[in-house]
């Protein structure tokens, strides 16, 4: 279900939809029998049905409240945040250790964080704006390399 960046001209240099993996939706399948078991006293006939429409909601809420990054026009959107690219400084792409020591103990409260625990990789990028008080934007992303090689694309155009 991971959409792969996409790769083009200026106007749309990377994009990428953050929806949860397949065993999510997976184990998400328990909710079908957690919500028969708690309406069959109340109407056997509606259990089921109702389970499985409850299942298909809450899945199709998960895809579509799904946050975007993209890069494009000169802009590093991150689902409802946006940046210049030429506000980005160095760009550090992160394992999944990596990854758990940047949002760990060691995080600056000001950083701005878009993270996905489905997603075990990412990138750190300062900031260098000096009128933004977040100092560092971590995201998770399944293309970091990616996602970094558009950000200094963008910023050369």
């Amino acid at each position: 279900m991971s959409a792969a960046p996409t790769q083009s001209t200026s106007s749309a240099g990377y994009r990428e939809r953050l929806v949860p993996g397949p065993g999510i939706f997976i184990a998400l399948l328990l909710l079908i029998p957690a919500v028969a078991l708690v309406l069959t006293p109340v109407n056997a006939q509606i259990a089921i049905p109702t389970a499985v429409i409850a299942y298909a909601v809450v899945a199709a809420a998960m895809l579509l409240l799904s946050p975007t990054i993209a890069v494009a026009d000169g802009f590093l959107t991150a689902d409802r945040a946006r940046i210049p690219v030429d506000q980005l400084g160095e760009i550090e792409l992160l394992g999944t250790d990596a990854l758990r020591a940047a949002i760990g103990p060691g995080l600056d409260a000001r950083s701005f964080l878009l993270i996905r625990g489905w997603i075990k990789r990412g990138v750190r990028i300062q900031n260098i704006d000096p009128a933004d008080p977040a100092p560092v934007w971590i995201i998770t992303t399944r293309h970091p390399r990616a996602l970094a090689d558009a950000i200094e694309a963008a910023r050369t155009e």
